[in-house]
């Protein structure tokens, strides 16, 4: 009997070797509780030998699976199924949305589900039912594959939990050794909404394999060396607190004659890209594509599908120092002056008149207070809000790739080779690529050493790491 349940049906979240089909069998032992299978399996619907499931078969569901989805909660009692992380990605985002449906995870130890699924495999019995018909066997364990087996779980277990947590829902957590509590069990059905109890647990399941690890495998030394593969607390993470930066689509420049696009990185080649695209289309930089919306942006990507979309990466140094120069001593960055002024105990030039003057030792300690900024910046311990001038490439180009899949990263050091690439690919003649310009007195070759290139990864280690930058050469 329900006492009003909130919930109108229920998902099991569970993976294959979790124990899900004996949980499934404990909750259909409520009469107030049923639960259809796998009911969005990509190979059957609900159970292997099930032709359908409320008036679909397997080719209806395919094709409808939001409709099937909404059988769920029409039926009499509180009605599920279970969904394992390779099952029907299109119903996921909306089972998970709904309120009104129940979210039971049920875990295991992966190790334990590792094994049991490699025996499962090699003896081809999924399910238990007689214990004189159990077929038994050694697996092999191989630490790469457990490995793959564990990020697998890991990455599905993250994502339902972020999409709980953004929707403010909570779930009813189940381990692979509750299933077999009765306490457990009531209360799971307490928590569904339901009034009655069980009193006793299927007697149809058994367990398959009983015996301990080192019965099921050939080789149970190797688990030493696949557990000291992982990283199970995630210590070796790069943390990253910088915020996302969404694309500028109006910073973006196309050719008229050539499906090619630009998605410039501030604080990058920006002029010599434009002089080089505006020869292409023989017009000049100025009479290039730009100031895209979102819906002129479209319209371009429609009539553009064979496109070579592409960006230009600088060396997170050399990028921060030009940045330092032009946003900081000649620009309007008034906080960040302010804060390297504070830092350091020295007033900064005003001006360019100012800069021949700005000796060689004051010069590198400034630019170390800037690189100090900005590593505080990125990692949102400052009032001042993150500028794209000076934020992570990376975080730049993730931003990119949500509305422009990019298909080249040039290196500045490659540029001429790699713009002659792009040409011969798009089968057009290479025009000449005009002279880097150059820069005023502040050179960072001249105050460059490993306490400015050690300042530098601590400011963008997420570039160094992402896009494979080295130490930085004048060269």
């Amino acid at each position: 009997m329900s006492r009003g349940t909130r919930f109108r049906y229920f998902v099991v979240l569970a993976e294959m070797r979790t124990g899900s089909n004996l949980l499934e069998s404990c909750l259909n032992q409520f009469e107030g509780l049923v639960c259809h299978g796998e009911a969005f399996n990509p190979h059957f619907i609900g159970y292997p030998n099930t032709e359908s499931l409320f008036g679909f078969d397997k080719a209806a569901r395919d094709d409808n699976p939001q409709a099937f989805l909404s059988c769920f909660a029409q039926q009499p009692g509180l009605t599920g199924f279970r969904y394992f992380h390779d099952h029907e990605p299109r119903v996921l985002d909306r089972f998970m949305r709904e309120r009104s449906c129940a979210k039971i995870i049920l875990t295991r130890n992966p190790l334990e589900s590792y094994v049991s699924l490699k025996i499962a495999q090699s003896t081809q019995q999924w399910r238990l039912g007689d214990v004189s018909q159990r077929k038994a066997a050694k697996v092999a364990f191989d630490p790469s594959e457990f490995e793959a087996h564990v990020r697998k779980l890991q990455d599905f277990q993250c994502r339902i939990q972020s999409m709980l947590q953004t929707t403010g829902q909570t779930a009813f957590f189940i381990s692979y050794e509750d299933i077999k509590s009765l306490e457990v069990l009531n209360g799971l059905a307490q928590w569904l909404g339901l009034d009655e109890t069980i009193d006793e647990l299927p007697r149809k399941l058994k367990r398959q394999n009983p015996e301990t690890l080192d019965e099921k495998l050939v080789n149970p030394e190797a688990v030493a060396e696949g557990i000291a593969r992982l990283d199970r607390f995630n210590l070796a993470r790069s943390p990253n607190f910088e915020p996302p930066h969404p694309p500028i689509l109006w910073a973006y420049r196309a050719c008229h004659s050539q499906p090619l696009i630009y998605a410039p990185v501030p604080g990058c080649s920006e002029r010599q890209i434009l002089q080089w695209m505006g020869r292409i289309d023989g017009n000049g930089a100025e009479g290039l594509l730009s100031n895209f919306t979102r819906e002129t942006w479209r319209d371009w990507q429609r009539a553009n599908p064979r496109r070579m979309a592409f960006t230009v990466l600088r060396h997170p140094l050399q990028r921060a120092h030009d940045v330092f120069v032009d946003q900081v001593l000649l620009g309007k960055r008034v906080n960040v002056r302010a804060f390297i002024e504070r830092l350091h105990g020295f007033e900064l030039p005003q001006d360019k008149s100012d800069l021949a003057s700005f000796e060689s030792e004051k010069h590198r300690t400034a630019f170390l207070g800037f690189l100090k900024f900005v590593q505080a910046n990125l990692n949102g311990q400052t009032a001042v809000q993150t500028r794209p001038i000076w934020a992570s490439q990376s975080r730049i180009i993730e931003g990119i790739s949500t509305q422009c899949p990019l298909h080249r990263l040039v290196r500045e050091e490659n540029l001429s080779e790699e713009l002659s690439e792009i040409c011969d690919r798009l089968g057009c003649t290479t025009p000449d690529l005009e002279p880097k310009p150059q820069r005023g007195v502040l050179q960072l070759a001249a105050i460059y050493d490993q306490t400015v290139e050690q300042a530098g990864r601590a400011a963008y280690g997420l570039d160094y790491e992402m896009l494979g930058f080295q130490d930085y050469s004048a060269d």
